[in-house]
């Protein structure tokens, strides 16, 4: 089984716009396979920089050798911050493709499939405090309902908490196994596997700080972009994509573009394609997972 299988693979580097001598971020390394692709077009001296906060992703970065790649474990939240103690103040693009890695989904001990039984983790950065469990077993009624509604956009998202504070008055919830019976009977019959999908997709946003961290990449994107740079970005449900398209489009997450006295729009960036990319019919033959895939292109005014 593949490690990882890149989504939107050519499409994503060919709109980073490469040019010799150039240098590059890719802030989700992930199995390396956008990594490895940049790094084969790097001419004239050009650099890339690939982050990721699992260790097994910083043992997948030991397979290139070029010394044109630096692989730096961090969170992309502090994109700012790395950089710099690499001495790097501007780059010339940005990729970020947000989706979990199909060797995550694949591996029971992670917590991020619904597919297996394994505890009840899903931090993306095995080292971190939160975990999935710890969200089921300390969190308030309110909070999981916020959670399951906000993050995971399930209907019955207050019954859905209810019945987790219930179930664990009387007994641990520690696996996925364990968690999949206490909700049983509030998964609607015949959309189990998008029921199911939509929970555990809330829980890993919050165990992971998702939406937070991903705001807080964009604006140091900016930041740290070239004029004429480029940031492209893969998203994998509404929540990012809505995050990253107000940002292109207004240079904020929320409420409408600012205006200059003369009524010019004052935002940071300039989206280069009209629509969002999505997969090809061969992709999604060939890729499941990529079905939701949306990748987006700016360039830094």
């Amino acid at each position: 089984m593949a490690y990882h299988v890149p989504v939107l693979l050519p499409e994503s580097v060919e709109a980073l716009d490469i040019k010799p001598g150039g240098t590059y971020v890719d802030v989700t390394f992930g199995g390396g396979g956008h990594s490895k692709y940049i790094v084969n077009k790097l001419t004239g001296g050009a650099r890339l920089y690939s982050f990721d906060q699992d260790k097994d992703a910083e043992q997948q970065a030991q397979r290139i050798t070029s010394p044109a790649f630096t692989f730096v474990k961090a969170n992309f939240r502090y994109l700012k911050k790395y950089l710099r103690l690499y001495g790097v103040k501007e780059v010339d693009g940005i990729l970020a493709d947000l989706g979990v890695s199909s060797h995550q989904f694949n591996v029971p001990e992670r917590g991020f499939s619904t597919r297996y039984d394994g505890p009840l983790d899903m931090r993306m950065d095995p080292e971190a405090d939160l975990s999935a469990k710890e969200v089921l077993a300390t969190y308030s009624e309110e909070e999981l309902h916020r959670i399951f509604g906000m993050y995971g956009e399930v209907k019955n998202a207050r019954t859905l908490a209810r019945q987790i504070v219930q179930v664990r008055g009387g007994q641990a919830i520690e696996t996925t196994a364990d968690f999949k019976k206490a909700i049983s009977s509030l998964i609607p019959r015949g959309k189990e596997n998008k029921y199911l999908a939509q929970v555990f997709q809330a829980l890993r946003i919050e165990v992971n700080d998702e939406l937070k961290a991903l705001e807080e990449m964009l604006e140091q994107a900016v930041a740290v972009l070239k004029p004429g740079g480029r940031l492209v970005v893969i998203s994998y449900h509404s929540l990012e994509d809505r995050l990253v398209k107000n940002f292109i489009a207004k240079g904020k997450f929320f409420g409408e573009v600012e205006k200059d006295l003369f009524g010019n729009e004052i935002k940071p960036l300039e989206s280069i394609i009209r629509k969002a990319i999505v997969p090809s019919e061969k992709e999604l033959q060939e890729n499941n997972r990529s079905r939701s895939a949306k990748l987006r292109v700016a360039q830094k005014l």
